[in-house]
């Protein structure tokens, strides 16, 4: 295990957001310096000009927080990092990492997603913020449609039961889930349900093709075993 680094994984936007940021910064502060050195130049008209170049700085930060590094690889775990908070899910805790398919009259579709099945999904509800839960359950729901409208299976409730289900859920440490907690627990029974995954990685999030992403984190994921 420990000849397995870890590895960072940023988005593909990351490098083009960081130097075009960069680049406004760098026009909006001469543009300001410009200003602030004309001889007409009020006191008033200095303290407004140096709230805005205080304000660019602020906005490129925010803007460079946001697409920064999306995940980590660990001996220990794999780890998303978001702005909205992320997750972290320890490799004991992976039963499987794969692409999902659609089966559709015996033949498979991928989808440009990386799926994760869970051993344990307290360990995950214990994790993750609630802003990354709204997250998942808002930007994954075209995926339950479309696993629930093309698969070739025969779903076990409608639609409309399991898009928002807040049914609470008993995680296996005992605790009772309610609310938005719930709602993602019960997502990924779901989910699991229609694709064999829990929880699922887009591919816009990876900086390299989704087999080799899924191909590293097996790595770790049978290091992680072979050490159990």
């Amino acid at each position: 295990m420990d000849a397995l680094k870890t590895i960072k994984i940023y988005p593909p936007q990351f490098e083009a957001a960081r130097w075009s940021m960069l680049a406004a910064m760098a026009v909006a502060f001469l543009l300001i310096c410009f200003f602030l050195v004309q001889p007409t130049l009020s006191l008033g008209q200095g303290i407004l000009g140096l709230a805005a170049m205080m304000a660019i700085f602020y906005a490129v930060n925010q803007l460079l927080q946001r697409a920064q590094l999306s995940f980590s690889l660990s001996f220990m775990h794999l780890q998303h990092h978001s702005f909205r908070g992320g997750w972290v899910l320890k490799w004991r805790n992976i039963e499987a990492i794969g692409i999902p398919h659609l089966h559709q009259q015996g033949l498979g579709e991928p989808l440009p997603w990386v799926g994760i099945k869970i051993k344990r999904y307290d360990a995950l509800l214990d994790s993750i913020s609630l802003r990354m839960v709204t997250h998942i359950i808002m930007t994954q729901r075209a995926l339950l449609i479309t696993a629930y409208r093309r698969g070739d299976h025969k779903p076990s409730k409608p639609l409309e039961d399991m898009m928002f289900d807040d049914t609470p859920y008993r995680g296996g440490n005992g605790v009772l889930y309610k609310g938005l907690m719930a709602m993602l627990a019960n997502r990924m029974r779901y989910t699991r349900e229609l694709l064999g995954y829990d929880l699922f990685v887009s591919e816009d999030l990876l900086d390299r093709p989704l087999e080799d992403f899924v191909g590293v984190t097996r790595r770790y994921l049978a290091a992680a075993s072979g050490d159990d």
